[in-house]
């Protein structure tokens, strides 16, 4: 199974900002969605931002003007912009993506392994 490829994770001050990338490997006829889900201890897997094919974008609540999602076509690459983060913030960010490479005629859905942002008070 392919895994995404995540980077950009650490530990940040609140108020600071980090910026994750999610690499795609592989040769890929088409990315129907890209997403980003965190997971903080005891708590279960949230969407926080999705980008999808026409580059439309959905946030949840709780990170909307603080964070961006972006995707450069080129690289197959997908980025989260996130600043002024919070405590609360803290969790373990994992990308995921619908891709149909070109070798086949169906969407494959791909996580990474996750990368831990921490921010501290």
């Amino acid at each position: 199974q392919v895994q995404l490829v995540e980077s950009g994770g650490g530990v940040v001050q609140a108020g600071g900002s980090l910026r994750l990338s999610c690499a795609v490997p592989g040769s890929i006829f088409s990315i129907n969605v890209m997403s980003w889900y965190r997971q903080a201890p005891g708590m279960q897997r949230e969407l926080v931002a999705d980008i999808r094919h026409d580059d439309s974008t959905h946030y949840i609540g709780s990170v909307k003007g603080r964070f961006t999602i972006s995707r450069d076509k080129d690289k197959n690459t997908m980025y989260l912009q996130m600043n002024s983060l919070k405590p609360e913030d803290t969790a373990t960010y994992y990308c995921y993506a619908e891709v149909m490479y070109s070798s086949s005629y169906y969407y494959n859905n791909l996580w990474g392994r996750g990368t831990q942002v921490t921010v501290s008070s």
